[in-house]
């Protein structure tokens, strides 16, 4: 049977045979270009390095220093509460004035007590007097006696009376004392150094004994104190670092963070509070230039021990692992490997690591788009693994 010519197929039927070799040219032409074409098309592109920050690995020894919060507290407070009714007649002091132990700072109106101590004078004057006739008279008696020329009855009264003369004589003098303490309780002195707060009271105001606001409270202000709590398991610690000696203690500016003073630990509380799980601790500071304050809440850092000849890097290099911690580090070619590192001590500003070698360059900043073997872009390592390092920051107000 021969084929059927296309002249003799009807028009419909010649347009679907013309349709479907049309298509079969295109997909030889496609899988013709694909197979010859490709040949000769660039490879991709590597893709950019990335650009990170980077910093260079240190050795060197770094304190260990545990944060708080503290108030300054002074380690003398005393409130000058009058001693004896009457009229403040004098105020010798300003508020906020500087003033020494025994100072004089009031006065009280005395003139009531200072009778009264010039009648027990009196009194005791004429009592001993008395006592001293009585005792002229016990003389003669006692002669008398001996010569049998008195009742011994007589005697014995006269001896009585010499030792009730006596007992008077030592009330009237007792009544003295009494009256001479009364009477300096009219100068109020300063029982410390320290510094006055605001006058309570004004000239011309009857006071009396034991008033519970006081005329005036001073407060001892260098040394000062700082009143801080750390958690209990920090003690051990702690206690170790002051079995070596001196344990440093700053007191910074909460805002600034500047150095306002340095001193040492004084005293651990001898309980820990079981509510909190903390121990309250003081330390003491010099400040001759009134930077610390009563009452003012300053951040704490406590010296808890030293790593000596520690490998360093700044915290930010540090990431978080699923199990353990790791930083990038950047090798030949400026390609970067995942190393891992044990954390032997971490603050805001530096981490205390093992697993690297001093001079060692690491990824500080740009790890998020990070993975082992990419390359990157470097800036030039930092100079220092922690610059602004909270040990060396500057005291406030120096240049």
């Amino acid at each position: 049977m021969s084929p059927t010519p296309v002249s003799t197929l009807s028009p419909r039927a010649r347009k679907t045979v013309f349709a479907a070799a049309a298509s079969l040219a295109v997909v030889a032409g496609g899988l013709v270009w694909g197979a010859f074409g490709s040949r000769g098309a660039p490879p991709p592109a590597p893709p950019p390095p990335v650009p990170v920050t980077t910093m260079r690995v240190e050795r060197r020894d770094v304190p260990h220093w545990q944060e708080t919060i503290g108030t300054v507290t002074s380690l003398q407070s005393t409130v000058l509460r009058p001693q004896v009714d009457g009229v403040l007649t004098q105020v010798l002091f300003r508020e906020g004035q500087q003033v020494k132990r025994g100072q004089l700072l009031a006065r009280i109106d005395d003139r009531s007590i200072a009778a009264n101590l010039d009648g027990a004078q009196a009194a005791l004057a004429r009592d001993a007097a008395q006592l001293r006739a009585a005792k002229s008279d016990l003389d003669r008696f006692r002669q008398l006696s001996g010569s049998q020329l008195i009742a011994r009855q007589m005697l014995e009264q006269q001896a009585a009376s010499v030792q009730q003369l006596q007992a008077t004589a030592q009330a009237n003098q007792a009544a003295i004392d009494a009256t001479r303490v009364q009477l300096s309780h009219t100068r109020i002195l300063s029982p410390i150094d320290g510094r006055v707060g605001l006058r309570r009271v004004d000239p011309g105001n009857v006071v009396r004994a034991g008033d519970d606001d006081g005329l005036v409270t001073v407060q001892q202000v260098d040394p000062i104190s700082v009143m801080f709590t750390l958690p209990q398991d920090q003690l051990p610690r702690l206690r170790q670092a002051q079995a070596a000696g001196a344990v440093e203690v700053q007191a910074l500016d909460r805002d600034a963070g500047l150095v306002l003073a340095q001193g040492e630990l004084s005293v651990i509380d001898n309980q820990i509070d079981d509510a909190t799980g903390t121990v309250r601790i003081r330390a003491v500071f010099k400040n001759s230039q009134d930077r610390l304050w009563p009452g003012q809440l300053v951040s704490v850092r406590v010296r808890t021990g030293t790593s000596a000849a520690a490998t360093v890097v700044a915290s930010e290099a540090v990431q978080r692992g699923a199990d353990d911690s790791f930083v990038y580090r950047v090798e030949a070619g400026n390609k970067v490997a995942l190393v891992p590192v044990r954390i032997e001590y971490q603050d805001d500003k530096l981490a205390v690591v093992s697993g690297l070698q001093a001079g060692d360059v690491v990824v500080r900043d740009g790890q998020s788009r990070l993975k082992p073997g990419m390359t990157v872009a470097p800036t030039a390592p930092s100079v220092r693994a922690a610059p602004g390092n909270a040990v060396a920051a500057r005291v406030a107000g120096a240049p």
